[in-house]
């Protein structure tokens, strides 16, 4: 219509600075234009028409969309790969001030600047650029690489300046000819049907040289170096080079790679073949155990065992935090370290960051005396590295900070790693195994015949690795955990076939045999097929095992019981040799000692005695329960046969004297007496209620005795009347 009319470009002018007043309507909208770029004032983006900007070789399209997973009617404008399918959205204009519906449009304003208006003249986006008297020399265009790129042609040279551009803005993508440095951020969506800005982003920190995910304020996760201790899974140099600035869209493959930050903190690197479209080629954190510091200071990773554990001789900084799942406050020293107790803690297959000095040394025992001998020095590891003449070379690893970040690796890609501790904090009760990697086999478990008690041979150790079994009859588990305070340990095993329709849905029993029970097994679902909650993301299922407290300790000489205070060796009752209690003290298999007898006897052994006093004990008392028992039901059946005694005695008086009453009445009747007559009879009538009253219920106490009739009872005339005697009968 415009076009026809004949309009010059003075009206036009006029025009389009009326409609941004109020809105771009859309009856003026010129349909000529070039599609992949934006002029003053001729092209506008209308969001209800579907109108988008395609790139010239077809690469990206920019237009309104709305989330595919989104149940609103919020819009964006947006830059995604033409033709997509889902739509793979590389950018996002107002990602944190959606539009409510459609009515909305995006072009270039009177003030020069590139804006989402919408159909009430709020603006939902800007390019925020300093105004402009001469708008018409702006322009934005979509290019090939899904850079949108807004400029200012006055200026007489064959380039147009950038004023503006989208790739210094990112969102969640990064693509080729993005510069990566420490002002550019990725910040993921919050969820796939919302853009706004999650709780995640990515960016470079120069001062370290390394890229790094955080999670709000908190490290989420660093591309790590790879050290003498242990190789990292530091990023692919592919990608690494795709994020280096030098690295730009004049490389073939430039627009067939992208990287992106996923709502769930995920770094994915994406490349495109035209045979097998978009594939994932690598993303971090790959795992749990990645995540930075995932189980806190001096706490290792397990992924296989999906679960965080202190070191030896640390525990956990908050226990409640700890029991909760949040293992995010480590764990903490169980006694002060630094001084002439301390000792070192070995650690069998451990991956942990970059050491923090690395010294020659020629041998382990001067890489422990230097370690020792530096209270700042947490741990330590001696290990043979080679030289650029591939000649070996011995160094001392030291780690004077915090130890963080551990993992336990049980493929042989961690080294042995000795951490320092207190003796009195890894000091382990006598016969208790040594430790099997970062499990502690604290007595009465047993990892073999020379330590442990024999009942709870139940483990073996896989000495290379560090990896804990569980024996039963059924089968060798991997150990998960062992919970020395409540007695309990919790195996994996393979989902494999365990749920059973004969057992109506539940997991088959293990064979356990004492002193081994199952406290907790798995369950399963039959009907939709799955298992309960104790299946690992790995599909492990999770038994959780208990063990019941053990009995003194076996012995073969005095020299067995010295490990145990307050103990003799002597011949138990079934024949073995035992470190039993002394006199005044008897065994607590919780504890694990003999503690003071509270009942002062002496004269033997306390473990004999007990159980004859404690009968004696319960004899007695059952005695004195059931002698009250049967006193205080004696006196509830006299009393029972009391009342019932009164209230039959009542009832029949009462019907006596109803009968006496009803009898006299009849006999006045009968004779039909007149007026004169009953006045001339001097016998006084009384209601039965009365009689009651004044008897008190013919109560024994008022009772005088018994005439022809039956009782007689003292009654007391009112009104000052003298008394009279009653008898009924």
């Amino acid at each position: 219509m415009m076009a026809r009319r004949g309009l010059n470009q003075r009206d036009l002018r006029a025009m389009h600075s009326m409609l941004s007043a109020v809105f771009f309507s859309y009856a003026f909208f010129l349909c000529c234009f070039a599609r992949d770029t934006i002029t003053y004032p001729s092209v506008v983006i209308g969001s209800d028409r579907q109108e988008s900007l395609v790139s010239a070789g077809k690469r990206f399209e920019l237009g309104f969309f709305t989330p595919q997973e989104s149940t609103g009617s919020r819009s964006y404008l947006g830059i995604w790969y033409y033709g997509s399918n889902p739509r793979i959205v590389v950018w996002v204009a107002n990602r944190n001030n959606p539009l409510p519906d459609d009515e909305a449009g995006f072009a270039i304003t009177e003030d020069g600047n590139l804006k989402i208006l919408h159909g009430d003249g709020t603006s939902y986006w800007s390019t925020e650029l300093p105004s402009t008297s001469n708008p018409a020399y702006r322009e934005a265009k979509l290019l090939d690489s899904g850079n949108l790129v807004f400029g200012d042609s006055n200026n007489n040279t064959l380039v147009t300046p950038i004023l503006w551009e989208s790739f210094a803005h990112p969102t969640d993508t990064f693509l080729s000819g993005m510069e990566m440095s420490e002002s550019l951020k990725l910040i993921s969506w919050e969820s796939t049907a919302d853009p706004k800005e999650g709780n995640f982003s990515f960016q470079l920190d120069e001062g370290r040289n390394q890229f790094v995910i955080f999670n709000g304020h908190t490290e989420h996760w660093v591309n790590g170096e790879s050290s003498d201790f242990f190789s990292s899974e530091r990023m692919p140099d592919g990608m690494t080079n795709f994020l280096n600035s030098n690295y730009t869209t004049l490389l073939p493959s430039g627009n067939n790679t992208r990287i992106r930050l996923d709502v769930e903190g995920e770094l994915q690197y994406w490349n495109f073949d035209v045979y097998t479209d978009w594939s994932l080629q690598w993303m971090a954190p790959i795992d749990k155990c990645s995540v930075s510091n995932a189980c806190g200071n001096f706490s290792s990773c397990n992924l296989n065992k999906q679960a965080c554990r202190c070191l030896p001789g640390f525990k956990p900084t908050s226990l409640e935090s700890w029991r909760n799942g949040d293992f995010s406050g480590g764990c903490s020293r169980s006694s002060a370290a630094c001084g002439k107790n301390d000792t070192f803690s070995g650690l069998k297959m451990i991956r942990v960051g970059q050491e923090d000095k690395k010294i020659a040394a020629e041998n382990e025992t001067i890489c422990r005396e230097m370690c020792l001998n530096n209270c700042s020095c947490q741990a330590y590891s001696f290990v043979e590295v080679a030289n650029r003449r591939r000649e070996p070379i011995n160094k001392c690893l030291i780690w004077t900070d915090v130890l963080k970040d551990l993992q336990e690796d049980d493929s042989y890609g961690g080294r042995d790693l000795f951490v320092r501790v207190t003796i009195a904090g890894t000091e382990l009760k006598a016969k208790s195994c040594e430790p099997c990697g970062i499990n502690v086999i604290r007595y009465p478990l047993s990892t073999g015949s020379d330590c442990g008690d024999p009942m709870y041979f139940s483990f073996y150790c896989d000495t290379p690795t560090g990896k804990l079994s569980f024996i039963t009859q059924n089968g060798t588990y991997n150990v998960a955990t062992i919970d020395q305070d409540i007695r309990t340990i919790v195996i994996q095993d393979i989902d494999g076939d365990h749920c059973n329709s004969s057992t109506g849905g539940q997991m088959r029993e293990f064979s356990l045999s004492l002193p081994f029970k199952m406290i907790v097994k798995p369950w399963c679902d039959t009907v939709a097929g799955n298992f309960g909650s104790n299946i690992t993301s790995q599909g492990l299922v999770e038994i959780v095992i208990g063990w019941e407290p053990p009995l003194e300790p076996l012995c073969t000489s005095s020299a067995d019981c010295e490990d145990w205070p307050n103990s003799t060796c002597n011949v138990a009752g079934n024949g073995k040799v035992r470190c039993h209690c002394n006199s005044n003290f008897q065994w607590n298999g919780t504890a694990l000692s003999c503690v003071q007898d509270v009942d002062g006897q002496s004269g033997g052994s306390s473990r004999k005695k007990k159980p004859f006093s404690l009968i004696v004990g319960v004899t007695i008392a059952s005695v004195i329960v059931l002698s009250s028992i049967f006193l205080y039901t004696c006196i509830l059946m006299r009393k029972k046969a009391k009342r019932r005694e009164i209230q039959q005695n009542t009832e029949r008086n009462a019907a006596l004297m109803y009968g006496t009453e009803k009898r006299v009445k009849n006999f006045i009747d009968a004779e039909e007496l007149n007026e004169e007559d009953k006045k001339g009879i001097d016998v006084p009538f009384f209601h039965l209620d009365s009689i009651l009253a004044a008897t008190d219920y013919f109560s024994e106490e008022k009772k005088l005795g018994r005439g022809g009739f039956g009782p007689v009872y003292k009654v007391i005339f009112l009104h000052d009347k003298p008394k009279s005697y009653i008898q009924t009968s």
